[in-house]
């Protein structure tokens, strides 16, 4: 069982046949990626850049590098808070949605003399290179909320010309020749991470399906899983929501035994196929 990081190395591990235990990919349940990495990000984004930098966000131009679940939240909550969000993507269908939802879509080379400010939000490696960061304005904020360190090129930034400035815990001003400078902050780690706290509401969805998870491989009868890499169930998925449902006091509705029989479900799910995600 695992979350963000390991998955890329966990299915290298598997091809090759040296994966010795079976895994179950937690990052990539239901109830990780809509909850853990969209709503957590959508709250935390905010709550990071405020206690870093004090940016009044209203008005602002703000490059989202990546349109998944995280980048949804982080642009979600600058558009709300009066930001003009333009988003980067390589996914047609994730960029549909990011226009479709009211965003700019553009290439970061084509917006990033003007922005105010970049988040990286995409799990990839250099992302923000430094052709990319020689063209910001004098000011402009770069962070990551992505899944490692490796979405802004930080060694780039390690040459005899530029100067660092250590402002605070999480915050550098990288300092050109001339005098511009950038704001780095959390030296390119996932900024939330390091920078905010995770609502624990949040918190105990991604808990309680990680403790699912292992509970499901310790109980499993024997051969169900192979030295391989799986999904979490879908039935375990919907009982981790069930679970949190309580909190709002919600009432969710039933099937008739005419429903369940016309829609192809048990009364008691799963509801949907283990492909949804």
């Amino acid at each position: 069982m695992w979350r963000a990081g390991s998955q890329t190395w966990l299915h290298q591990l598997s091809k090759a046949g040296k994966l010795c235990v079976p895994a179950i990919n937690v990052n990539d349940s239901v109830t990780k990626q809509k909850f853990d990495n969209l709503y957590c990000c959508r709250e935390s984004i905010l709550d990071s850049l405020k206690k870093t930098t004090d940016i009044m966000f209203g008005g602002k131009q703000v490059a989202i590098c990546g349109y998944g679940e995280v980048g949804k939240g982080c642009s979600a909550a600058l558009k709300a808070m009066g930001s003009v969000v333009y988003v980067t993507e390589i996914d047609p269908i994730c960029a549909l949605q990011a226009c479709m939802d009211g965003f700019r879509l553009a290439k970061l080379g084509d917006v990033v003399r003007h922005v105010d400010m970049v988040i990286t939000c995409t799990g990839n490696k250099n992302v923000v290179v430094r052709e990319h960061m020689d063209l910001m304005k004098n000011g402009c904020v770069v962070c990551n909320m992505g899944r490692s360190n490796t979405e802004i090129d930080v060694n780039s930034l390690q040459t005899p010309e530029l100067v660092w400035q250590h402002v605070r815990a999480q915050v550098d001003h990288i300092i050109w020749p001339d005098g511009k400078r950038i704001v780095l902050l959390a030296e390119g780690r996932v900024l939330n991470l390091s920078s905010s706290t995770v609502p624990i509401y949040v918190l105990s969805i991604t808990a309680t399906t990680q403790a699912l998870a292992l509970i499901e491989l310790f109980n499993a009868p024997e051969g169900r899983y192979k030295q391989d890499v799986y999904l979490l169930p879908k039935k375990l998925d919907e009982y981790v929501a069930s679970l949190h449902l309580q909190t709002f006091d919600a009432h969710l509705t039933e099937l008739t035994d005419e429903q369940a029989k016309y829609m192809g479900l048990s009364k008691y799910g799963p509801f949907k196929p283990s492909y949804y995600r």
